[in-house]
């Protein structure tokens, strides 16, 4: 039984929202770790480690995994603490789809809104990612299972699209979108490589070219290729999950 580890984080340097509460930040801080895969599904969550962890008392943390688990990251288990969820292949689909369509929604009212200052920003986060995925696909990455590596990638290309949600300025669509961002990458799934190289790969290409739609300001084609892009993701972490035995493939993805 995998548990959370216990290394001390000071919670003022998170990157604390103004105005936001603790439970706030270490809420914030627990899902992107889930969203990364770097607290891997099975894993329990306890209070005491996470009090120990983050130096805080127990409240912020009730609190905090009390909003994990209704965004479904996390479940409660009487006498075992709190479990991160793995995920159905139903669900997973789900989540991809709902992601897919808020997605290209924001990249389309994102794409009008653009300045050129953002557009220098994204398009910095791009080149960013594409060193990243060279480096992953060059035989030491992803196929290597490197897993800071694979880590930095993730946070990249989640920085990719949070350059558009910014910009966009819809939080409703921002914070649905985000509670289905989730990552899947755990031991037994570095051993696809080949499944796991064509994602690295295909989200860079990708990247770019959904880059390109936004700098000419053709949000139409913007949105297109950043729903292709989530759906083609999807089906591809679901072919992982399925190499590796952790989902049965079912029918069903969007076209």
């Amino acid at each position: 039984m995998a548990e959370v580890g216990c290394k001390t984080v000071e919670l003022s340097i998170v990157g604390a929202v103004i105005g936001s509460t603790k439970a706030d930040d270490l809420a914030r801080l627990l899902e992107d770790e889930i969203v990364a895969g770097t607290i891997t599904p099975g894993t329990v969550l306890r209070q005491e480690k996470l009090c120990e962890r983050f130096e805080v008392s127990r409240t912020p943390v009730r609190e905090a995994l009390r909003r994990l688990a209704a965004l479904g990251l996390v479940s409660f288990e009487p006498n075992r603490g709190v479990r991160v969820r793995s995920i159905s292949a139903a669900e997973l689909r789900e989540a991809f789809l709902v992601r897919a369509e808020l997605e290209s929604l924001a990249t389309e009212v994102a794409t009008v809104r653009m300045t050129r200052d953002d557009i220098a920003e994204l398009a910095a986060v791009e080149g960013r990612f594409a060193a990243l995925t060279l480096d992953l696909i060059g035989g030491h990455g992803a196929a290597g299972g490197d897993h800071p590596l694979f880590d930095e990638w993730m946070q990249v290309n989640h920085a990719f699209h949070d350059v558009i949600y910014r910009v966009a300025e819809m939080p409703l669509v921002e914070r649905l979108a985000k509670g289905a961002r989730r990552s899947f990458i755990g031991e037994r799934v570095w051993s696809a490589r080949a499944e796991l190289d064509e994602m690295v790969a295909r989200n860079s290409a990708q990247h770019r070219a959904i880059l390109e739609a936004m700098r000419v300001g053709n949000g139409a084609a913007a949105r297109i290729l950043a729903r292709e892009h989530v759906l083609s993701s999807g089906r591809l972490m679901e072919a992982v999950l399925e190499t590796v035995g952790l989902v049965g493939r079912d029918p069903g993805w969007g076209t």
